[in-house]
């Protein structure tokens, strides 16, 4: 990315971060994403060629480290990449309070959203057994996705994980989403039959505490609680 030629702070912060991908992607590291495949797949849209001239330019520019490990290698944030997470949650903050909107189904990809909500768990209130979570996404095109959290440890399957599962949630992804970004409650979802759970009482009570949700759903409350930005 060539640099702006101006001798002020924005620009020079703009020539690291502000390219097209570039935000999104420091959003992933920032929630946790480690491995390219982690972070790509937090991506839906983008080539795997851009990601890593992103992910280089970010490591050349002193925001990313490139780790080297046993079976390849993961990117984690510099003491300047961990900085950006106060700027990246100041500008989603900034979205929710100026451009709120209730969320669309071409913005909604139900993998991308388990894989979001994985990246979300509450360690503490999982369950210390393996828990199969079914996520059953009706609709115009209906998709089932297996959540498996096993040792606390998540992983996403688009594919039959080889166990039976605990817990099947049944929903359409605009209605999950409204959860998870904060717009409704789970509670609320149940409530109007939005999102249905079937398995074992226990689970199914506890399943809402397994999930801290969006980083930004306390911004989307108080947006909703206190109406249009004036």
């Amino acid at each position: 990315m060539k640099d702006y030629a101006q001798y002020c702070p924005v620009a020079l912060a703009s020539s690291v971060i502000a390219e097209r991908w570039t935000p999104l992607i420091i959003r992933e590291l920032v929630i946790g994403g480690r491995r390219f495949n982690e972070i790509d797949r937090g991506l839906p849209g983008i080539s795997r060629s851009l990601l890593k001239q992103r992910l280089d330019h970010l490591e050349r520019k002193g925001v990313v480290e490139r780790v080297q490990l046993p079976t390849g290698h993961e990117y984690h944030l510099t003491p300047a990449g961990r900085d950006l997470e106060g700027v990246i949650m100041a500008v989603g903050e900034w979205a929710v309070r100026w451009m709120f909107s209730e969320p669309e189904p071409r913005e909604v990809d139900p993998v991308t959203l388990t894989w979001w909500m994985s990246r979300r768990l509450v360690t503490e209130a999982l369950p210390e057994r393996r828990v199969v979570l079914q996520f059953d996404y009706t609709g115009v095109d209906p998709t089932r996705i297996w959540l498996v959290i096993e040792r606390r440890e998540p992983s996403v399957c688009t594919d039959p994980p080889g166990f039976d599962s605990d817990v099947v949630l049944t929903t359409e992804p605009v209605a999950l989403m409204r959860v998870f970004s904060g717009i409704t409650t789970y509670a609320d979802a149940r409530k109007t039959d939005a999102l249905t759970v079937a398995g074992p009482p226990g689970l199914t009570r506890d399943l809402p505490h397994w999930f801290a949700w969006s980083p930004f759903a306390p911004a989307v409350r108080e947006r909703l609680k206190t109406g249009a930005p004036s």
